[in-house]
């Protein structure tokens, strides 16, 4: 069945893995300011990621806040910026594409297909996204911090699915398994791809299908392989 669509879930995928040591230093450069321990600091952002991802805790500012009052402490408006700011930077970085990002995602539009990002993210993503240079290179995206809800909800594939027009049936699913996404993705329909690069293991994920028993790819530039050429056609934008 011809393809006429490809999805992506972005961290992990899009962007190459992050291991813990760079979450731990993440965490830590956005305590410094509120005065938080950096190990409780991390643990808070952990365990209100389930939140965070379905941005019932609002935006950055107001979420930090609330994490920090869970922690024991009361940053002043002053410290909470500056932790707002280091974060921002800190996401800034986890922003940059894999090398072969770019030129495998200008190829599938040269190619005639259709593209879309579906992840799950918080508010950091969704701030920056008009920034990013992803943001012209795909059609559409769906993001569950601003769906309020979070893989493997159909509701999310059947969304993106809708953006882009496509048939489920003709749409292939690019993803690291985070969220159960791969078999979300399978069971609305979709041909779905584990993306098992060389930093897979390296990811400190919340949730991963490790197990996933399906088709994987060791590279973005392996999806190429996965649609015809299309030399007729030109890039839609």
């Amino acid at each position: 069945m011809a393809i006429t669509a490809v999805i992506f879930d972005f961290f992990g995928t899009l962007t190459p893995s992050t291991p813990t040591n760079v979450w731990d230093d993440h965490a830590a450069r956005s305590a410094a300011p509120l005065g938080i321990p950096a190990r409780i600091w991390r643990t808070a952002l952990d365990t209100s990621f389930p939140e965070r991802a379905t941005g019932s805790l609002g935006d950055l500012a107001a979420t930090f806040r609330t994490l920090a009052h869970r922690t024991g402490a009361d940053p002043s408006e002053e410290a909470l910026a500056a932790a707002c700011a280091a974060r921002m930077a800190a996401q800034r970085e986890l922003f940059e594409l894999r090398d072969d990002a770019v030129s495998t995602l200008t190829e599938l539009r040269a190619r005639g297909l259709r593209l879309g990002v579906l992840s799950d993210c918080t508010a950091e993503l969704a701030e920056t996204w008009s920034q990013l240079p992803l943001a012209t290179l795909v059609d559409a995206r769906v993001l569950s911090c601003e769906e309020g809800r979070r893989k493997p909800d159909p509701d999310l594939f059947r969304l993106i699915a809708r953006h882009l027009d496509a048939d489920p049936q003709h749409c292939l699913y690019i993803g690291d398994g985070g969220g159960a996404e791969l078999t979300g993705a399978s069971n609305y329909g979709m041909k779905a791809f584990m993306l098992r690069a060389a930093d897979w293991a390296d990811n400190d994920a919340h949730a991963r299908e490790d197990h996933w028993a399906g088709p994987f790819l060791p590279s973005l530039t392996d999806v190429l392989s996965l649609v015809e050429p299309s030399p007729a056609v030109t890039d839609p934008a």
